[in-house]
């Protein structure tokens, strides 16, 4: 590929931090010492109450999916090789909702896989990083509990916990 992408950053002076933080895989995020509210996308100043008392602060990495379209065109380098892929806002468990890219959604591939990724709204994330990037994939599923067969007293049918 040859040529500008448009997927990847131009860190700026106060931008730098965050980047670099990705491409050790760490995401940041800010929050303010007067409100105490993080906020995402990294500002100089509290977009709640406009405090410059702001400070990074390394987040969990989990997120929830808070809505989600499947990109079927982009003509934008390096897009034309990823559609279709899932383009998303997630809410971070510190509070922030971020845009990002969902991966691994609908592997795998099913026939319908680009117009059914598999998620649903509230559906658990978790931050991975691709060249430096923050995108999410599903969070891994808890290990099952075990619960009696009925009239048994034996570990039987194992539901996940939801």
């Amino acid at each position: 590929m040859t040529g500008r992408r448009f997927d990847l950053p131009e860190p700026d002076a106060f931008t730098r931090t965050y980047w670099d933080a990705a491409a050790e895989g760490r995401l940041l995020i800010r929050r303010c010492g007067a409100c105490g509210r993080a906020h995402h996308y990294p500002r100089e100043f509290c977009p709640h109450c406009w405090s410059e008392d702001v400070t990074w602060e390394t987040a969990s990495g989990r997120a929830t999916l808070y809505t989600w379209s499947v990109v079927h065109r982009n003509d934008l380098p390096p897009f034309p090789e990823r559609v279709p892929y899932v383009a998303a806002v997630v809410e971070l468990a510190e509070g922030p909702r971020m845009m990002t890219e969902i991966v691994g959604a609908g592997e795998p591939p099913a026939p319908l896989a680009s117009e059914d990724p598999g998620l649903s709204g509230g559906a658990e994330l978790v931050v991975a990083f691709r060249e430096g990037v923050p995108v999410f994939r599903r969070a891994p599923v808890s290990p099952p509990t075990s619960c009696p067969v009925l009239g048994t007293g034996e570990a039987g049918f194992r539901a996940p916990r939801v």
